[in-house]
């Protein structure tokens, strides 16, 4: 019997149906072959003949049908290529070959000096250790962020004040006409041309009032001493040299001097034993105080005019009702008592706070939605706290929010949320990955408020916002943690909010702890950092001047020195994102132990990042 063989075919269905002929043909042949001389068949041997036959037909066509089926299977698993030969042959060369990059460490170098050209993050923490200050970048209009260089009216990308070198701030807080920082003795530090129109370094000011914490409003800087005591001094230094100067006192009993420069000291009336103001933050003509007790107290900021956007948080408080006494005197919100604050959170015209079970007052200026409460027609005011509905956020999820933070900044408002999911009806008792699911956390970012510069980081351009819409970049996002074998959610750690762009800074998983005695491929690395929004005057850092909807990456803030880093390591230019380095005990440039941090802060136009202790 005839059995045909793949060497037989070609490689197209015009041979297959060839070969199935050839087969039929075949089958008819042998028959005929076969077949007796009928004048000698008796009717017995006809009917056996016809049964053998038959037979014989039956045989070779299925043969024939199951040798098609197996070629047309063979010639579709493989894509229509058919063995030429029943030899095997070479397998075919992939088209793009693995190829594995060649060491970037080089012979002669020490271990430090190898980490550094295999990590651009590791070179990254190594240098903001070795050489702490500050970058600015943004507009310089106002000699903000180059005070030295009047003739640049901008600065792309991120760039040092030279001034600031090998120093630790507490804090920074930057408008498009003046910066003020703290430095590590607490004494207050000035620039810009609303301090001194013609001033082209930094000054100090405000001295020995161990200062913590700054905020700023349209013409005046509040600073919070380690004390509890509020300090609000005016940002011109020729105000500062005109206007009244309190007495001094010392330690030394009836020894007192008056101060260099005029200032104000805020405090709160009906402070309880032992508490003191713990955090400040202020718009451009209202600030909020925070008590240690988790009490509310809000104040005119600006001395050239008064809140009347509801922004204080007192219904009927305005210029002609205001008490008795100095015009910028802290009021308690008192429609907050029993409610214990956190946080707070200034934007130009309204305000946020967070109280310890995760809940949300807003109040203010909600023209654009920043309140988080639809838009009414008759007012755009609202003055007095109010709870923001976020239960309505994870409606139908099976997942509880908790809010974890608040931020604010011009028009527009931040909240970050951790999600836990729960049981539902509809779920599967039997289910294992239901199972798995309960319990679990994700963190959400959200923003609400105007988004014309793309500053809901949503990928849109949204004049208003009056619900809070999730930025997905920032949102569910997990990692493996390598210590505990699990997967967990990746937080921010910080949002820094300006006029019109943002800085998020997550908390995800950093290693600091790479020393002489590990390997050389132990490198370290920092956190992830984000901007979006306004770029009107580069402020972003991307070195171009369009606006972001979405968050992005930076360069390394050394741009050139990791352009000529990657070059030694590589022979080409290489592509870095800026790592923040978050808080460690470091050796400084000086031989310092000391710990430290880099901060980021954006301002009105500006943005800088600091080394912070």
């Amino acid at each position: 019997m005839f059995f045909p063989t793949m060497a037989l075919f070609r490689s197209t269905p015009q041979h297959i149906q060839r070969c199935s002929r050839s087969i039929s043909s075949r089958a008819n042949l042998l028959a005929r072959q076969n077949l007796p001389a009928r004048a000698t068949l008796t009717a017995q041997q006809s009917r056996a003949y016809r049964k053998q036959q038959h037979l014989l037909r039956s045989l070779l066509f299925l043969t024939a049908a199951g040798s098609l089926a197996t070629l047309s299977n063979y010639y579709l698993q493989n894509n229509g290529r058919l063995l030429r030969t029943t030899h095997a042959e070479s397998p075919e060369q992939e088209e793009n070959p693995l190829v594995f990059e060649a060491s970037r460490k080089q012979p002669g170098l020490s271990k430090e000096e190898n980490r550094d050209l295999i990590s651009s993050q590791h070179h990254q923490v190594k240098r903001s250790w070795e050489n702490p200050g500050l970058y600015a970048w943004g507009s310089n209009t106002g000699r903000v962020v180059a005070p030295d260089r009047p003739e640049d009216a901008v600065v792309k990308t991120p760039r040092r004040i030279s001034w600031f070198d090998g120093m630790l701030l507490r804090d920074v807080k930057l408008d498009r006409k003046f910066g003020a920082a703290i430095n590590e003795q607490g004494d207050l530090v000035q620039w810009g041309t609303a301090y001194k129109p013609e001033l082209r370094a930094p000054e100090v000011t405000l001295k020995g009032k161990d200062l913590v914490r700054l905020s700023i409003s349209r013409d005046r800087i509040l600073a919070l001493g380690g004390n509890g005591k509020v300090y609000s001094i005016s940002v011109s230094a020729e105000e500062q040299l005109a206007g009244n100067k309190p007495s001094e006192a010392s330690w030394v009993p009836f020894w007192t001097w008056r101060s260099d420069i005029s200032y104000r000291t805020i405090e709160p009336k009906g402070l309880g034993y032992r508490e003191k103001v713990s955090a400040i933050d202020s718009g451009l003509e209202h600030a909020i105080l925070l008590t240690s007790k988790g009490r509310v107290f809000s104040m005119a900021s600006a001395s050239d005019a008064f809140p009347n956007r509801g922004q204080l948080g007192v219904p009927g408080l305005t210029w002609v009702t205001r008490p008795e006494g100095a015009f910028d005197q802290p009021h308690e919100i008192s429609t907050l008592n029993g409610f214990p604050i956190a946080q707070v959170a200034c934007g130009d015209y309204h305000t946020l706070v967070l109280d310890t079970s995760g809940r949300v007052f807003s109040w203010g200026d909600n023209a654009s939605g920043q309140l988080g409460f639809d838009f009414n027609s008759e007012s755009t005011i609202i003055d007095a706290p109010s709870l923001l509905p976020t239960g309505r956020l994870y409606m139908g999820t099976s997942q509880v929010p908790l809010i974890t933070s608040v931020a604010a900044g011009g028009s527009n408002s931040y909240i970050t949320v951790e999600a836990t999911r729960v049981a539902s009806p509809n779920d599967d008792s039997n289910d294992a990955r239901t199972k798995r699911m309960l319990g679990r956390v994700t963190a959400d970012t959200f923003a609400f408020g105007t988004g014309i510069y793309g500053q809901l980081g949503n990928g849109r351009w949204t004049h208003m916002q009056y619900s809070p819409t999730k930025i997905p970049i920032l949102s569910g996002l997990f990692e493996y943690d390598e210590r505990t074998n699990r997967t967990v959610p990746i937080r921010l750690a910080h949002l820094s909010v300006g006029s019109t762009h943002a800085a998020a800074v997550m908390r995800n998983i950093t290693y600091l702890s790479a020393t002489e005695r590990t390997s050389s491929d132990d490198t370290n690395w920092g956190a992830d950092i984000v901007f979006w929004g306004g770029n009107e005057s580069y402020q972003l850092g991307i070195g171009k001047r369009n606006n972001v909807p979405s968050p992005v990456y930076l360069q390394p803030l050394d741009a050139e020195a990791e352009v000529k880093r990657s070059r030694k390591s590589s022979g080409s230019k290489e592509e870095h994102r800026f790592h923040l380095t978050p808080r460690a005990m470091a050796k400084l440039g000086d031989g310092r132990w000391k710990s430290v941090e880099q901060r980021v802060e954006c301002g009105r136009g500006v943005t800088a990042v600091y080394s912070g202790t």
